[in-house]
This record gives C-alpha cells, structure tokens and sequence, in this order.
C-alpha cells in the first residue's frame, strides 16, 4: 500500500496525508452538520453528502493532475489566468447567480453546480502578482516601473470582489501585502499602498452613502450591520442569534464534544457546514479536536512554507508563500468569527467546509504546491522530516 502510494503521489507525503485526512474527515463532518439545510432546502443528508462527495473527487482529481504538470506551465499560465479571472469576475458582476442576497456565483450549465469566481481570482491573482514580483524585482524603488505595475492587479481584482464580497476583497488585499512583503517591496512603499488602499475604500462607502440612489454598495447595510451586532452582541440578541449560537455550541462541546451527530445547536446555525464550520465542530468533537485541527493546519503551512524555502525559483517561492498564508488565513478568520472575535464573514474552513468551489480552488492550488515539491524531488530529494 505505502509502495502504491509512493508510486502515484510525488511530492510532499505529509502535505497529502493532511490534505487527504481532512477530506475524509470533511465527508463525516458534512453529513452531521447539514440537518439546518435539510430544514430549509429539503431532501436528506446523503443527497447533499453525495454533492459534496463530487467535489472531493473532482478536488483530488485536480491536485492529482497539477502535481503531475511540470512546474514551469504554471508561470507560463500566470497572466493568462489573470486576465480570464477579470473577463469571469465581470461576468459574475453581469449574469451572476444570486444567492443569499449575494451575487457572487456562476451557474454551471448542465450539472446544476455553482461555482465562486472568486475563489478562482484569489489563485489567478497570487501567481500573476509572483510573476510580476520577479520581472520587476530590480525596480522595487521605482513607484512608475516597479510599484504601480504591482498594484494595479491588486486594485483591479480587489474592487470587482468588492461589491458583493467584502471580507474577500480585504483578506486578499492583504495578503497581496503580505506577499509584497516577502518579496522585498520597500516597507515605505508598502505602507503608501495600504493608506491608499484604505482611501479608495472609504471614497467608495463615502459617494455610497452620498449617492444611494445609484446603489454602489448593495450588501453596505449588511456589512454595517454585521459590524456593529458584533459590537453590540449583548444588545442586539435577535439580529446576532447566529453568532451566540455558534459561541453556545463552542461551550456545549466543551473538552470532548457532544459525539458526531449528537450536537443540538448545529441544527439553528445557518451555514453550519461551511461559514459556522468551526463552532459545529467543537460541539461535537471538542476542544481537544480542535486544538489538533489547528495543529493540522499549522504543519501544513509549515510544510508549504518549507517548500517555497527549498525552491530555487522566486515564482515558486512566491506563489507557495501567498497559497500557505491564505489557507491559514481562511481556516483562522472561521474561527474567529465563531469565537465571536470577528464579525461573521463568508471564510469557509479549507477542505473541511460542504464542497464547493473554494474546496476545489484550495485542491487546486496544493496541486500547485506540490508540483513545485515534485521538482525539487527530482532535482534533490526532500527529505520527510
């Protein structure tokens, strides 16, 4: 078996051993967590497990397929997935599917599923920024040559997330910062770019609030509200009744949990098995599982980071750095909003939340990952510490 294994999965083997364990373990999870959606939607658990089964093979499917491409078409497609993402993003803006008073989805024809553009611009983003951080590596004090042609791309893809995703836009603004950062950008022009970035922001609420007839913002009510229930969460019970529902289930777990399928309160959480995933699951398995989750994701960071170290090439290096940084980043902002530290956001928790795009795309770009591992292997074997 481990002979098989070694055979058809190059790479990292502790970034596929995580990886494949929280799939699995995503299966039980979603097939517990979903009695909320049966309520509202109707049918029985194993219809939405078997939708959800679908994306795991087609998530496999794509890191089995990445990790086998040689690592240099990845770059090579770089600007390409850029540009595509923008034509999908203002596709979604147009024809988009509305879903929970967000428009953020692209209906795909035939088969019915729907899927996040994005979570694909996130990818698209991360690599073309690497791309462009190397080419303009030598010009990094230069605001025309080396820093606008940077920011540019961040602006763009941020402002089309904007308007029906703001949690998104903000977590990929900085983490675009974050891989600006690591590669080199001086802290000065840095911070010039946040104080930018933070002025666009608050010019757009600012003509929104001026001009609401032309409705800029229409999820701006939402976003106040949401923002100022977790303020306020004492005063404002009935609007936050998810959130004190989700710290409710988070102390009802205790140490142990409640045993997988025994939890009450995951069945008045909305989005229990994605956007509440976390609190679900200290309620039924407990602190100390959830202690051992966040090690999960915190050795898998590790290991990507320690590939993007090995790397020789600065794209790769890039590019591991800004998909590490952004799992964990996902998978913290579930559980800070189901602690109650964040307003409740969109964040999903990475191949554990119910399938669907940003379960693919986070497959997708371990495939990624591990086609850069694949390289070094054959170039200087890794070796598994």
């Amino acid at each position: 078996m481990k002979d098989l294994f070694v055979k058809y999965l190059k790479g990292d083997m502790v970034v596929w051993v995580i990886t494949l364990l929280l799939l699995a373990l995503s299966i039980v999870t979603v097939y517990s967590f979903v009695p909320i959606l049966v309520k509202m939607e109707g049918g029985t658990p194993f219809r939405y497990v078997f939708k959800h089964l679908i994306y795991i093979i087609l998530g496999f499917a794509s890191i089995y397929t990445i990790h086998r491409i040689d690592s240099k078409y990845i770059g090579q497609i770089a600007k390409f997935s850029y540009f595509f993402a923008i034509a999908l993003l203002i596709f979604t803006f147009l024809f988009g599917k509305e879903i929970n008073g967000a428009g953020r989805w692209v209906q795909i024809p035939l088969i019915g599923l729907t899927f996040q553009s994005s979570d694909f611009a996130k990818l698209a983003l991360f690599l073309y920024l690497s791309k462009l951080l190397v080419r303009k590596k030598d010009k990094l004090n230069n605001w025309k040559e080396g820093i606008l042609p940077l920011m540019a791309p961040i602006v763009i893809i941020c402002a089309l997330i904007f308007k029906d995703n703001l949690s998104t836009a903000l977590l990929l603004f900085m983490l675009s910062m974050a891989v600006l950062f690591i590669g080199q950008v001086p802290f000065s022009k840095l911070a010039t770019m946040g104080v930018v970035g933070v002025g666009l922001l608050l010019l757009t609420i600012g003509v929104h609030s001026a001009l609401p007839s032309l409705n800029i913002l229409p999820r701006y009510e939402t976003w106040k509200n949401r923002l100022t229930n977790n303020i306020k969460t004492d005063q404002n019970v009935l609007e936050n009744a998810q959130a004190l529902d989700a710290r409710r289930a988070i102390h009802a777990g205790s140490w142990f949990g409640t045993g997988v399928g025994d939890g009450k309160l995951k069945e008045y959480i909305p989005e229990a098995y994605a956007d509440f995933y976390y609190a679900s699951f200290v309620e039924e398995f407990g602190a100390v599982s959830a202690i051992l989750l966040t090690f999960l994701y915190l050795v898998l960071l590790y290991r990507i980071i320690r590939i993007a170290l090995k790397s020789d090439n600065l794209f790769e290096t890039y590019v591991s750095m800004a998909i590490g940084l952004h799992l964990l980043a996902q998978a913290s902002i579930n559980m800070l909003v189901c602690t109650g530290v964040f307003p409740v956001t969109g964040q999903n928790m990475p191949f554990l939340a119910m399938g669907g795009s940003a379960l693919i795309m986070a497959c997708v770009s371990i495939g990624i990952v591990q086609s850069f591992a694949v390289k070094q292997q054959i170039s200087k074997p890794i070796s598994e510490d």
